[in-house]
């Protein structure tokens, strides 16, 4: 009767493993459905930013885009420590 009694304890812990990870499963899916939903709004909203700066980079006068970039940057002096 050993035997009968080892194999039904071993399909318990068969039984409670897979609803551990069926458990672990529907927690990484939430995990992903989130994790999803936050990249598509961040690409949302870089799209977004991407049309503004397009916007003011076409309001520009035609002339101002290259004295700006041949302008050279000015010196930022910091306080030594």
């Amino acid at each position: 009767m050993s035997k009968l009694e080892d194999l039904a304890e071993r399909v318990d812990r068969l039984v409670l493993r897979h609803q551990e990870l069926r458990r672990t499963s529907a927690l990484i899916e939430q995990q992903l459905a989130a994790v999803t939903a936050e990249r598509d709004s961040l690409r949302s909203r870089l799209a977004a930013a991407r049309a503004r700066i397009d916007a003011l980079i076409e309001r520009l006068p035609p002339d101002a885009a290259p004295a700006a970039a041949a302008a050279p940057a000015p010196q930022v002096q910091g306080k030594a420590r």
